[in-house]
């Protein structure tokens, strides 16, 4: 993606493309007003002042196109730090088109992915990851990525590194005044301190390295793997959590062949669930595959629901499918189902699972609301609620990442004694590393790659 050049006036649809009542269509640059006004039946809009809005029509020479309302933000005091025109007109296809015709033809150019915010970027509107945080807002579809995206966006993230990067400034400003008195052997910068500091900063930098995981849980939502025995009342589970027949229950064993998948949002929180086949030994060729998908699955959950049959299944059982099914580090919850076959509640005492299993009847529809808390429970809802930054984009995690490399290399630098030249080749190193989070340390190609993921009229 080429710099936008001021001389440039960009126009887009902003307002997702289809019919709606209302459409809206953005211009930017030094000659927003004066090309809109070209199109424009109603006042001299190039003479109106900042943040106003005016009543018109939309003409194509005498023939008038639609009756729209247009609003004026003067520069810098604009989204992207330009002059910047907004037009609110009726939603049709047909009529957007047009407008966005006519726009281009009196001299804009259409907009690329995300060079409105680009050009807030480059305007120093908005720093990198700021600029950023507006596409996961967009995309935001629980309460929690949209909390992660506004304390992005207003700046939280941005200004714990800005803090971070200029603790190390200043002390990489005395390494690197040391290098121009190589001769005289001089010590500008105090090693202690300086360790001091960068044993801190590695410590912070690490905080936010692991936040990344809960991060990705915001942003992405949890895989919730059910799994258990065929008719242990796994799909029959899925649609009393959805609240609707997604799956198709029968009781005859192997139903499910492949899995089904669905996402659910219990307070604010994402939970992609999916209903795997039963876990036995297969009877054809296409179980069998159905089975080892089913495996595959569970190693990719974050959370894993064991189901069980409370009314058939021993404690013996229960225990040798959780050894077969439990793998690495992803939370287990236990569900043992049927219980409206029991005469009492033995079943407790019967699986002396240490309180840790959740007894349902899915026939009856019993106890899933405990199942929905125990799922909120293994993401630690109160995560959800701090106002600590939590690292969500993998650029920022991968650039941390490396960041930590190079602080690292400077503690063995300093422990190894190592000249000022050395020292501060690692200190730039992490000093770049943070700079490429917000925009200080950057290049085309980044640029590029980040914000054609945006859509136009963004």
């Amino acid at each position: 993606m080429q710099t936008p050049f001021n001389s440039e006036t960009i126009a887009a649809l902003s307002t997702p493309p289809g019919v709606s009542a209302i459409g809206v269509i953005r211009l930017s640059g030094n000659r927003a007003a004066e090309i809109c006004e070209k199109i424009f039946q109603g006042k001299k809009l190039s003479a109106q002042l900042s943040h106003t809005l005016h009543h018109g029509w939309i003409s194509d020479g005498d023939k008038k196109i639609d009756e729209v309302v247009v609003g004026i933000f003067r520069a810098p005091h604009s989204y992207t730090g330009e002059d910047v025109v907004e037009i609110s007109c009726h939603g049709s296809p047909y009529i957007l088109q047009r407008i966005t015709n006519l726009l281009v033809e009196k001299g804009a150019r259409l907009a690329k992915p995300g060079e409105f915010t680009l050009r807030a970027f480059l305007n120093g509107k908005l720093d990198l990851s700021q600029a950023e945080a507006v596409a996961d807002l967009i995309s935001s579809n629980s309460e929690a990525s949209l909390r992660a995206a506004m304390q992005q966006m207003r700046g939280g993230f941005s200004k714990e590194i800005k803090e971070l990067r200029q603790q190390l400034v200043d002390f990489a400003a005395l390494v690197e005044l040391e290098l121009d008195f190589s001769e005289e052997d001089v010590e500008f910068a105090n090693r202690k301190q300086l360790k001091e500091l960068v044993s801190h900063l590695t410590s912070h930098v690490s905080r936010l390295i692991e936040s990344f995981q809960l991060g990705n849980v915001i942003k992405h939502g949890v895989n919730v793997v059910i799994a258990g025995r065929p008719n242990a009342g796994k799909s029959t589970l899925l649609n009393l959590l959805l609240n609707e027949e997604r799956a198709i229950v029968s009781e005859i064993p192997g139903t499910t062949r492949d899995t089904i998948e669905e996402v659910l949002n219990i307070n604010g929180v994402l939970f992609r669930l999916i209903d795997t086949a039963g876990i036995r030994e297969a009877q054809d060729a296409i179980e069998k595959l159905g089975v080892e998908k089913t495996f595959e699955k569970i190693r990719q959950s974050g959370i894993l629901v064991y189901v069980f049959d409370a009314a058939s299944m021993s404690r013996e059982d229960v225990l040798a499918d959780i050894e077969k099914l439990r793998h690495g580090e992803a939370p287990l919850i236990l569900v043992g189902n049927k219980i409206d076959l029991l005469k009492d509640d033995s079943y407790h005492s019967k699986f002396n699972l240490n309180g840790s299993a959740v007894f349902i009847s899915s026939k009856e529809g019993s106890n899933i609301q405990q199942i929905k808390k125990a799922l909120v429970s293994k993401v630690s809802e109160e995560n959800f609620q701090q106002e600590d930054t939590v690292v969500t984009n993998v650029r920022h995690h991968e650039a941390l990442l490396r960041s930590k490399l190079a602080l690292e290399d400077v503690l063995k630098g300093l422990d190894s004694k190592i000249s000022g030249e050395l020292l501060a080749l690692d200190i730039r190193r992490a000093l770049e590393e943070l700079g490429t989070i917000i925009g200080e340390v950057t290049n085309e190609d980044v640029l590029d790659s980040i914000f054609s993921r945006f859509c136009i009229g963004k």
